[in-house]
């Protein structure tokens, strides 16, 4: 997944724009703006319930096409947070991150190699407000500090690993040439390991485990405990957004191409891969490797319409022009109905173990 996604020369994301409606795949923030209003009213709310701590970190992991940063900084900008905080976004597209920065930014700069070599950023921009924003290629190089941390459809991409009980041990599903493909694009396959192969042998299935066969992303587990980790000691929120289960499914790994279904192991590079998020592991490793307290996962649906959706659709409804209010509500109604975004995509909240009473006392908006 790692090589077909971001090979510098012929990674999925690395060289062009996978998203909307000419892509691939379609994200909830260009579905409907609404989305990214109360993600951004959210982190405001719970931000002044921690006392407004400033200067404060927007980071985003994965941005895309920049949207959901956008929206969200349109809500800082209308509460006068101009001044009081800088942007990070953790993203390894030179493509996308160019796309970003024309969205949000009224200038920006990419570094040459040698001066990025030198420093945790690689690009640099100023937003309409003066705002700072900057691109970096990991979480880790993100600076130290209070940080408000969204992340949308950013763990489904990351590698996963196919995991197969045979005999008590666990073996791993394995990705194969084919010895005498029938034609040029069968020329994959998938094979179980013969042994145990340094993923299978580290893995620890939880007590409660009742699977034969799972997905299991070590980098998921890395990347949550590096941020959970992070807001333990400097303090701050995060809000994970993306497809998933809480470790009942087996067998999610999949690809997109033109909004369909397409083979993952054919052609590729030439279509997203992805599979569900075990939030599970989320919870369970934010909670073990850093003193944090998580709300959720809750359902997509639930959380916008207790952040008061119906009410902001209503608004721009009776603003909008007739040819365009029914695209105004089916796409709303695309977000939050169950049998479409409403159900498959979840929310998941982190905060520091420390404010546990507080939030119990003053209960965190959206999952309540």
């Amino acid at each position: 997944m790692r090589e077909v996604l971001t090979n510098p020369q012929g990674g999925y994301y690395m060289k062009r724009d996978v998203f909307g409606r000419e892509g691939d795949f379609i994200t909830s923030p260009e579905i409907s703006q609404i989305f990214g209003e109360l993600v951004g009213i959210w982190l405001v709310n719970e931000w002044r319930k921690l006392g407004s701590p400033s200067p404060f970190q927007f980071v985003e992991l994965g941005p895309g096409r920049g949207t959901l940063a956008r929206d969200v900084l349109k809500v800082l900008t209308k509460f006068k947070l101009g001044a009081e905080f800088s942007m990070h976004l953790v993203e390894i597209s030179p493509y996308l991150s160019k796309l970003q920065a024309q969205r949000f930014c009224y200038q920006h700069e990419t570094l040459t190699e040698d001066a990025a070599a030198q420093l945790p950023h690689y690009q640099v921009g100023t937003t309409a407000t003066g705002s700072k924003a900057f691109w970096h290629k990991r979480l880790e190089d993100v600076p130290e500090g209070f940080s408000l941390v969204l992340a949308h459809e950013y763990f489904d991409a990351l590698p996963t690993h196919k995991l197969q009980l045979v005999n008590g041990k666990w073996h791993e599903v394995l990705i194969d040439v084919e010895e005498k493909p029938q034609n040029k694009e069968n020329e994959f396959r998938y094979v179980l390991s013969k042994s145990q192969t340094p993923v299978s042998h580290v893995f620890r299935p939880l007590t409660e485990e009742t699977r034969s066969c799972l997905e299991y992303s070590l980098e998921t587990e890395r990347q949550v405990g590096l941020l959970a980790q992070r807001l333990e000691k400097n303090g701050g929120i995060s809000l994970i957004m993306d497809y998933g289960h809480f470790g009942e499914k087996t067998d999610t790994f999949r690809a997109f191409k033109q909004h369909a279904l397409h083979d993952p192991l054919l052609e590729p590079g030439s279509a997203d891969l992805t599979a569900d998020v075990d939030f599970k592991l989320v919870k369970n490793t934010a909670e073990s490797q850093g003193n944090i307290y998580c709300c959720g996962p809750i359902e997509q649906g639930d959380f916008l319409k207790r952040m008061q959706g119906d009410v902001r659709l209503e608004q721009l409804l009776a603003h909008a022009l007739p040819e365009n209010q029914e695209i105004i509500r089916s796409g709303y109604q695309m977000l939050t109905d169950p049998k479409q975004m409403g159900s498959r995509f979840k929310f998941l909240a982190m905060f520091p173990g420390i404010l546990h009473e507080h939030l119990e006392k003053y209960p965190v908006a959206g999952f309540s």
